[in-house]
């Protein structure tokens, strides 16, 4: 095995996810089930190729792939695959189908189309408990948290579709606003959770190979700055009746300073975490 047959694994995933969002556009469309079927069995075998792709990677190169911008998204859309199947297992919200899909596929062309970088250098500590800890906790707390989006705005265009005198295309192919608001604040409760966990496991990682806790890096301040404004949602949410509407929208905003987080402040400010946005 070798970095080609890991390449040709990772484009075979992404025509998988392309199949897989086709289904779920025909199931938004024409309501039949068995279009939501075939998509998901393509989504879930997506996310198995996705795997294989990685452990090919990271037994040809004994390095697990993280070590650049590409490999990040990749990895962050895997994590967006396994937390999507969670979250369909647990609720079967099968309309978020259509929203994972097309955000999957969209990734994923992103990471085949950029030019590939240059590896980190081998004297770089990229190993360890707490490296790996972070690395997973943030991911699936993002991916929870970018589902809690979709699950955003689905409430809103179903939100619409009720005002409306003449109900819209979305009113019937959305289930009720109740239970789109428990799927977005489940999404919410477990992201949050797992980014808490994350950003200490992160913390503690900088403590071992930096030999402090906090050292000012542009990152650590602007996910600080992330998980206080899910803190602020979760405290409105729970203290001030901010459900519905207001959380949907604060959940999208959210996950808008995630994807600037996560991309934009490596590349425009720098820091340690700029090594793997090259």
């Amino acid at each position: 095995m070798n970095l080609q047959t890991a390449q040709m694994v990772l484009q075979i995933t992404t025509l998988l996810y392309f199949i897989s969002m086709a289904g779920y556009i025909l199931f938004l469309f024409n309501q039949k089930k068995i279009y939501q079927k075939i998509a998901f069995c393509f989504i879930s075998t997506a996310v198995v190729f996705h795997f294989i792709s990685m452990m090919i990677y990271t037994m040809a190169t004994q390095h697990v792939p993280i070590q650049n911008l590409s490999q990040s998204l990749s990895l962050a859309a895997f994590f967006l695959g396994c937390m999507f199947l969670f979250f369909q297992y647990k609720f079967d919200l099968k309309i978020l189908g259509v929203f994972a899909s097309m955000l999957l596929f969209g990734i994923m062309v992103i990471v085949l189309i950029m030019p590939e970088a240059a590896p980190v250098e081998k004297n770089i500590v990229l190993k360890g408990f707490w490296l790996y800890s972070h690395i997973v906790l943030v991911f699936t707390g993002e991916a929870s948290l970018a589902l809690a989006c979709g699950a955003g705005i689905l409430y809103l265009l179903q939100e619409k579709g009720i005002k409306t005198k003449r109900p819209g295309f979305f009113y019937k192919r959305l289930p009720s606003l109740d239970f789109l608001d428990n799927v977005g604040y489940t999404c919410l409760t477990t992201g949050f959770t797992l980014l808490t966990i994350g950003l200490v496991t992160g913390f503690i990682y900088a403590k071992v190979i930096w030999g402090s806790f906090w050292n000012w890096d542009p990152k650590e301040v602007f996910s600080v700055g992330t998980w206080l404004v899910y803190a602020a949602l979760l405290h409105l949410r729970l203290y001030s009746g901010w459900r519905g509407r207001k959380s949907a929208i604060m959940t999208i905003i959210g996950f808008f300073i995630i994807i600037f987080t996560f991309i934009g402040v490596n590349m425009l400010l720098g820091g340690y975490h700029q090594t793997f946005t090259k």
